[in-house]
């Protein structure tokens, strides 16, 4: 019942709509046609009505059929109200012979149609009135509810019961020591009393840091999965509101709901969007932002010693935290959540490969080893990428040259062979990428060549892809410096043939002036010394400006200027004295470029070393990586 007064506007309007609707269809099929009286009259005299029906001053008349059909066409017409009808035809002309022969019917409305007459034109207005005040009410009264709900928290909760949405520290690849430090939270909340007799008190607050898409928020629905607990998921943007005090009151009644259904896990994912540090925002003490998170400081400091929740936050700018988020009491456990290593990535590669049809030529340790640097959404990313190439080459496995190509779309973009280049730029780009490639290989500290194309990928029109052996975590200042000289490759090369450069080194240049200052202000590896210049200094309440205060004298400046001038002059001079001395293999490198557009490395180890290269039968693709 009640959920048909609920609808029933929706009802109403339905019915009128589909009373309309009939109307249409049915049109004036059916509907008597009306004549004068008059002509009643002459067609009594020409004897061709079968039979009329009197109700009221409404006259219904059926006249007889015709020769061929079953039925007479109906009509109808309306007599005087002070005459009866047979005075009127009579009047009319009609002869009192035709009349005795002529049947005709009184009909007299019953009662209950004489109310509902008398009644319904008072009745129908005010019943729709009466509705539309009714819905007026009725959506004031969802205005009212949704203010009062406004201050009620958004948080999600994930009931430890639903199995198909349950996470375990075994579906999380990689991270050893980050589910380490959170096991004792899962140990903690299913066996507090082991911990509380021996005066442990168990952190309130785990701030879980790392890249984008390091996998922070998969380890804390890990936690809640292991634990068997329910865990309440929220980002820090859904406490912040336009209307003063509503965060506030959000982060009250999700702590309130966490107290309910303890122990639990509160989970706030981008907590840097409220726990910014305070005192530095446009707003001052009033900022509906500072009042949130003063709230959360309270509401987590004020927690009962018995009472089992943890919260757990997530976020890539610990930097920007208010210091009072991370004192003991609060978040006083930071988990660090890294990129993965070589075999983290082996791992989360064979997680997602699971649910996948895959060759028996791919190879996921080479996948892994061509990928530093990739978290693991770039490696979920990577194999989703390789299935819809498959799907879209029409193929019902998927092979190592899907996901070689997966890995260079998603790091470059996808291939641009609708692009076309006249002869010569064709040529000047093989030259280019020859020079990178051939430059990279003859210096002992760069990353070995994996791959050089000259196939438009994204905003670049070839590219060289090289590659450490391994997984590297710092660099040597010799490294730098066969990477500055490889980034002159192409420079040198189109200087050396066409005697003029083009636009296309623009962006070698930019990263090989970046890399030089920051070899002498960042690394101190110049002969400027052991020290760094300039002060980086990030202004929170702008965003993700960054300023640099200046404590060196406009002398340093100008030796600064001096000496990256003087690294890059030479690392564009070793370029060039490689690509004069070994100019044959430039040459050799571009005219297979040309031929096959791309070189993978055993080919192109073949050409530096002077060899004649032979594919194998079953050739597996080199992979591309940064």
């Amino acid at each position: 019942m009640q959920k048909l007064i609920k609808h029933l506007g929706a009802i109403v309007l339905i019915a009128i709509f589909l009373s309309g609707l009939a109307i249409l269809v049915q049109g004036d099929q059916g509907v008597p046609a009306d004549i004068e009286l008059s002509t009643l009259a002459q067609q009594i005299t020409d004897d061709k009505v079968a039979k009329i029906t009197v109700d009221g001053n409404k006259v219904s008349v059926e006249l007889k059929p015709e020769e061929g059909k079953d039925e007479g066409v109906k009509q109808r017409t309306n007599k005087e109200r002070e005459a009866s009808l047979t005075e009127s035809l009579t009047n009319l002309g009609v002869t009192e012979d035709k009349l005795r022969g002529l049947p005709i019917t009184y009909e007299e409305p019953s009662d209950g149609e004489k109310a509902a007459s008398a009644v319904l034109p008072i009745i129908v207005p005010v019943l729709l009135i009466g509705l539309l005040i009714w819905f007026m009410m009725r959506q004031a009264m969802r205005g009212n509810n949704q203010a009062l709900s406004f201050g009620t928290s958004r948080a999600r909760m994930i009931d430890p019961k639903d199995k198909k949405n349950k996470v375990l520290f075994k579906d999380v690849a990689g991270n050893k020591e980050a589910k380490e430090e959170l096991s004792e939270i899962v140990d903690f909340l299913k066996a507090p009393q082991k911990f509380l007799e021996l005066g442990a008190k168990i952190p309130k607050g785990v701030l879980l840091l790392g890249n984008p898409g390091t996998g922070k928020t998969l380890l804390a629905k890990a936690v809640a999965g292991e634990a068997e607990v329910p865990f309440f998921t929220i980002s820090g943007s859904e406490f912040v509101e336009m209307f003063v005090g509503v965060g506030a009151s959000r982060v009250r009644d999700l702590f309130k709901q966490a107290k309910k259904n303890a122990p639990s896990i509160v989970f706030i994912d981008e907590v840097d969007a409220v726990g910014r540090q305070r005192g530095a925002g446009l707003g001052g003490g009033n900022d509906e932002r500072e009042q949130t998170l003063n709230q959360i400081l309270v509401e987590m400091d004020g927690f009962e010693s018995d009472t089992n929740i943890i919260v757990i936050a997530a976020t890539n700018r610990p930097d920007v935290l208010d210091p009072a988020l991370l004192r003991p009491g609060r978040f006083d456990r930071r988990v660090t959540v890294g990129l993965p290593d070589l075999s983290d990535r082996i791992a989360i590669l064979q997680i997602h490969a699971k649910n996948k049809p895959l060759t028996k030529d791919v190879d996921l340790e080479q996948l892994a080893q061509r990928t530093p640097g990739f978290a693991g959404a770039d490696l979920a990313n990577l194999m989703n990428e390789g299935a819809l190439l498959a799907g879209r080459r029409d193929s019902k496995t998927i092979n190592m040259t899907d996901l070689v190509d997966a890995i260079e779309k998603v790091m470059l973009g996808p291939a641009r062979k609708n692009k076309r280049m006249d002869e010569k730029e064709t040529e000047m780009t093989a030259y280019h990428e020859a020079g990178h490639a051939l430059v990279g290989a003859s210096l002992e500290h760069a990353d070995p060549i994996h791959k050089v194309s000259i196939i438009s990928r994204g905003g670049a029109g070839g590219y060289t892809l090289s590659v450490p052996e391994k997984d590297v975590h710092y660099h040597s200042r010799s490294y730098f410096i066969d990477q500055l000289a490889m980034l002159f490759g192409g420079y040198a090369a189109e200087q050396l043939i066409y005697g003029e450069t083009s636009t296309g080194p623009s962006s070698d240049l930019e990263r090989a002036t970046s890399m030089a200052r920051k070899f002498v202000t960042r690394y101190g590896m110049s002969e400027l010394g052991a020290r760094t210049f300039g002060k980086r200094e990030e202004h929170v309440f702008l965003g993700r400006e960054v300023s640099e205060e200046k404590d060196f004298s406009e002398k340093t400046a100008e030796d600064i200027d001096r000496v990256v001038s003087k690294i890059v002059a030479e690392a564009q001079e070793t370029a060039t004295s490689i690509i004069t001395q070994k100019r044959d293999l430039l040459e050799k490198i571009t005219q297979v470029l040309l031929e096959k557009e791309t070189i993978e490395k055993a080919e192109f180890e073949a050409i530096m070393a002077g060899k004649e290269y032979t594919p194998p039968a079953e050739e597996k693709p080199a992979v591309a990586a940064a």
